[in-house]
Order: C-alpha cells, then structure tokens, then sequence
C-alpha cells in the first residue's frame, strides 16, 4: 500500500530471516545499480596467464640471466610461469643437469614465488610451473 502511494516497489531484501525483510524502493534503480557494481568488479579482476620459459640444459650464463628478468617481470605482473626444460640428443643422459637448472631457478625466485608443480619429465622435456606468493 505505502509502496504503491509512493510510486515506488515493495523489493524482498532478506526472504530467509524471520521475519522477511522488504524495503520500498525503486526496483529499476536498485538493477541498474548492482548492474554498475558488478562491471566494476569486473574491470578490476587480472586474469592470470602461464607464461612458458623455454630452456636448454646447458644455457650460457648471461642467457640465463635474460630469462630470469623475463621470468620476475611476469611474477611481478601476476602471471603464473611455466619453465620447459629441452633435452636434445646425448643431453637425455644427463637429467640431473635439468633438475639443477630448475632448483636453481627455484632458489632463485624462492622469495617471490612459490612452486605449484614440481619438476617432472614428460619424453624430452623437464616442466615446473612458478606461480607469485
């Protein structure tokens, strides 16, 4: 009845309290407000992506430098990080060089990032995957 005098509608706000909870209020604003809340919310969520590092197990020093920069720049905007280890020829004979690259990449970032999947071989390829803390 109140609603109705005022122009406005009767909205549930609560329907499981006892009693249910209704406000008079208008019922197009109210849309159109939760609308504009939910479209902020989503301009403000970052979709996290898995950026992919590729390597081989003998890399040069200053090479590896280069795709440690590469490898912080993606922790620092956010972005998962997938290290692919390539194993080629007579190299599959030395795994253990692989997993000291990795460890050592894994020290290296230790403070900024956290392992979500460790180490492991897939045919020639050694894969570990950094995410930011």
């Amino acid at each position: 009845m109140l609603a109705e005098e005022a122009g406005l509608d009767l909205v549930e706000i609560s329907p499981n309290a006892q009693p249910p909870v209704v406000k008079i209020l208008d019922l197009g604003k109210l849309k159109y407000a939760n609308q504009k809340k939910a479209a902020e919310a989503r301009k403000n969520q970052k979709v996290i992506e898995i950026k992919e590092i590729k390597m081989r197990p003998n890399i040069d020093s200053h090479d590896y430098e280069t795709k440690m920069k590469a490898v912080r720049r993606f922790f620092e905007e956010g972005d998962k990080v997938k290290l692919t280890l390539r194993f080629r020829g007579r190299e599959m004979a030395h795994m253990e060089l692989g997993m000291q690259l990795l460890n050592k990449v894994r020290e290296e970032v230790a403070l900024i990032a956290k392992v979500e999947a460790e180490p492991k071989l897939e045919g020639r390829q050694m894969m570990m995957v950094l995410a930011p803390r």
